[in-house]
């Protein structure tokens, strides 16, 4: 058997007898032995689903909202569910006075005219608190309201019975006296606090008549609008480098359940961890020991203005010492050639916080050097190697809790700064020497190629002349040479563009000297000597330089070589403007 059925069983026979007989609906103010309230309560502990239901207590409003009335007036009671009942699915509302019970009362109103303490409950909910109501019969009384929270308006009002009108009032706080006034108006206290708390009484004047009446003593308690927060840390002792939530713990009154929050949280001193919003939690990614202090957080109230600061939590911030020491080397293996770059790198497995690493020559006992930050790992650059320093290494971490010590590694360095730089300087003497011996080579093949007749001349001819009828070529003379220029094919020289016409003539001399007289002309022989103008043919875009006349020549005599004017080229051609 389940604790569902057994417990259902039970409520079965505490319920037998009382309700087998036809349920009748009485009068309001008709009261029923309390074993009903025994039994209503019996309903809120009824198990759901084999686990204990209790929905949140209804809450009694008043209409008008004084708890002190004349006798013979009356007071409206609502029975007023939480939100997560649907009024309109609400069918049964039981109503308490004292220690009886009303029976079943249609709808959830109900009109009290007798002094006591009301309660009322609604199905699967426990007994909302008691009204204390009072139907008084004096002649002056101060009414009050039913609850007062902190921020609310405190309103109080003296009343005289039947027509009586007062002429002036007094009230009184704690026996001394802090309103009067001459037209009977009602005392306002905007904002209440807690300090406003206490024994209020009303001294009245009558019209006409020169009695004092004093009202009935009413205690007043304001209560808090919700309760003073509690920071809460999980976990309660965090350890570096791990996340903490903090969570803002307040309590709404159920009466005033629908006010806006609004948290926020701070450490000493004076830090603000996180800005005013509607979640009472916050969440640190990472908190570290320097995070190490005093806690709090403030709740607010929007309306009405409220602030509540909790109480500082003191939180102590856990390190988790170094552990795993390791030292590596890069390149790995710890063998390097002179001169190379090496880094020592050293790690730890486990550790939080800033980290002091440290590098260490086991061989000489030689710190290195050392480096502090928050890591696990950090590096040591060694620029260059050199043969001083192969040896054993090792490093250590410490971050305060504790100190690791990693194992020795060993390096080695390969040959020597002398040798390298032999090396190198091997290297690029080699290369000096390769492209002398290109260059040299470059400089003989053209040199032969000039010397072959492919010069930059490119389609020069070389032939002898043909001599005419009568003539004998001039021995020693210069060969003539006719210049052609072949447009659209091959340009004679790169930086002339073809078509070019503004040519500039020059008249160039070639003699013939013998072996006696040389550089002398007989005036017999000045006129065989005129110069002739040689052709220039545009029209097949060609130079042509005509073979000059030879002197005849005999043995024994001087030969001579005919001037002959050629074409001037460009001089930015071939060079010969002069």
């Amino acid at each position: 058997m389940t604790a569902a059925s057994r417990s259902q069983k039970r409520l079965a026979a505490l319920t037998m007898g009382r309700w087998d007989r036809p349920r009748q609906l009485l009068p309001p103010g008709t009261l029923e032995p309390a074993p009903m309230l025994l039994w209503a309560s019996l309903l809120v502990l009824a198990p759901v689903s084999g686990q204990l239901a209790a929905l949140p207590k209804p809450v009694i409003s008043l209409h008008p909202p004084w708890t002190t009335v004349f006798k013979g007036e009356a007071v409206t009671l609502t029975c007023n569910a939480s939100r997560v009942h649907a009024a309109e699915n609400i069918k049964r509302y039981w109503w308490y006075l004292g220690a009886q019970t009303l029976r079943e009362i249609p709808g959830n109103t109900l009109k009290a005219r007798v002094s006591g303490t009301y309660k009322c409950q609604i199905q699967g909910s426990s007994p909302s608190d008691g009204v204390s109501l009072i139907f008084s019969s004096d002649l002056l009384i101060l009414q009050t309201p039913h609850s007062v929270f902190e921020g609310d308006t405190l309103t109080l009002r003296c009343q005289v019975k039947g027509r009586e009108k007062l002429a002036a009032v007094k009230y009184s706080w704690n026996g001394n006296v802090i309103f009067t006034s001459r037209n009977s108006q009602d005392l306002l206290i905007p904002q209440a606090s807690l300090n406003n708390s206490g024994n209020y009484q009303c001294i009245g004047f009558l019209e006409g008549n020169h009695y004092t009446y004093r009202s009935n003593n009413r205690i007043i308690k304001i209560q808090e609008l919700f309760s003073r927060p509690k920071l809460e840390v999980t976990p309660p002792q965090p350890t570096e480098g791990g996340p903490v939530n903090l969570s803002c713990q307040t309590e709404l009154r159920l009466e005033r359940s629908d006010t806006l929050l609004s948290f926020i949280f701070f450490r000493d001193p004076g830090v603000m961890l996180s800005n005013w919003s509607r979640s009472p939690e916050v969440q640190l990614t990472a908190i570290w020991r320097e995070d190490s202090g005093s806690y709090w957080c403030v709740v607010a109230a929007v309306v009405p203005s409220i602030r509540k600061h909790s109480l500082p939590l003191q939180v102590r911030v856990q390190g988790v010492p170094v552990s795993g020491a390791l030292l590596e080397t890069q390149p790995q293996g710890g063998r390097l050639l002179a001169g190379e770059r090496l880094v020592l790198v050293c790690s730890v497995a486990e550790g939080t916080g800033d980290t002091t690493f440290s590098w260490h020559r086991e061989d000489t006992g030689e710190r290195l050097g050392s480096k502090r930050q928050r890591s696990r790992r950090a590096e040591l650059e060694i620029p260059a190697v050199g043969g001083s320093h192969a040896g054993r290494y090792y490093c250590t971490a410490d971050n305060g809790h504790g100190l690791a010590l990693s194992g020795a590694l060993n390096v080695t360095v390969t040959g020597t700064w002398r040798n390298r730089g032999g090396l190198i300087a091997a290297g690029a003497a080699g290369g000096l020497l390769s492209s002398l011996l290109l260059a040299v080579t470059l400089w003989l093949y053209r040199r032969h190629q000039r010397k072959s007749g492919d010069g930059f001349l490119g389609n020069t001819a070389r032939r002898r002349p043909a001599t005419g009828p009568g003539e004998t070529a001039c021995a020693g003379c210069p060969v003539p040479v006719e210049l052609r220029q072949l447009y659209g094919k091959q340009q004679l020289y790169g930086n002339v563009p073809p078509g070019e016409g503004d040519l500039v003539y020059s008249e160039v001399q070639v003699i013939q000297l013998g072996q006696e007289g040389a550089g002398r002309t007989s005036p017999a022989d000045a006129g065989r000597f005129k110069p002739q103008e040689t052709s220039l043919s545009t029209s097949h875009r060609k130079l042509t330089a005509r073979p000059p006349l030879l002197a005849e020549s005999s043995a024994g005599q001087r030969g001579r070589c005919q001037t002959a004017r050629t074409p001037r080229l460009p001089a930015r051609g071939i060079g010969l403007d002069t």
